[in-house]
């Protein structure tokens, strides 16, 4: 494995060991606080975490030539937030325990197609579709990889937005104020408005 490659997965296992930690905290009541600026309660930001990772193993499969796997999120005709409302619907049933397993078989499965890309795959110039309040953009891979390190973060950051009392727990704000991933949230929420 390319040692850019090795510090992505090294950096989104700890961010995912650190988004689990705090969605295993959250009890009942805190999971089914609705988000202000969003149709989504807490739980359904795990739920998104969770299923996420499901449209990226065939893009990124396609790009290593592992896999022609038809509708993924670098396919044109993919719409995120139309697989983001049918995935996270999906989970309103299911167990924070149950999200999370989920969530972590989806990660093994991405962390070995990751494991595939080389350097030239990384400095190689792809299109993020974009979403309702994104535009498409032209990046390098390795660009956007290392944004997508902060996935988990941002969204606990949303949650947060229907949690402030827990804002000043001292992990949550050693985590997040962190300068790599408050950047990385920043800008998500400059771009979400």
């Amino acid at each position: 494995m390319v040692p850019r490659v090795r510090a992505i997965l090294d950096t989104v296992t700890t961010e995912r060991r650190q988004f689990e930690r705090f969605c295993r905290s959250l009890d009942a009541e805190e999971l089914m606080c609705p988000v202000s600026g969003t149709t989504w309660r807490v739980k359904d930001f795990i739920s998104h975490v969770a299923t996420l990772d499901a449209p990226y193993v065939g893009w990124f499969a396609e790009m290593t030539g592992a896999a022609e796997t038809g509708l993924h999120r670098g396919s044109l005709d993919f719409d995120v937030d139309v697989y983001n409302e049918a995935a996270v619907a999906g989970y309103h049933d299911r167990g924070v325990k149950d999200i999370l397993a989920d969530a972590a078989r989806g990660r093994a499965a991405l962390g070995a197609v990751l494991e595939r890309l080389e350097d030239a795959h990384l400095d190689a110039t792809i299109r993020f579709g974009g979403d309702r309040k994104r535009p498409p953009v032209h990046l390098l891979l390795a660009q956007f990889l290392q944004g997508w390190t902060g996935h988990d973060a941002i969204h606990v950051a949303d949650m947060l937005k229907a949690l402030p009392e827990r804002c000043t727990d001292p992990a949550i704000v050693a985590w997040l104020g962190r300068p790599a991933i408050a950047a990385v949230i920043g800008r998500y929420q400059q771009a979400m408005g």
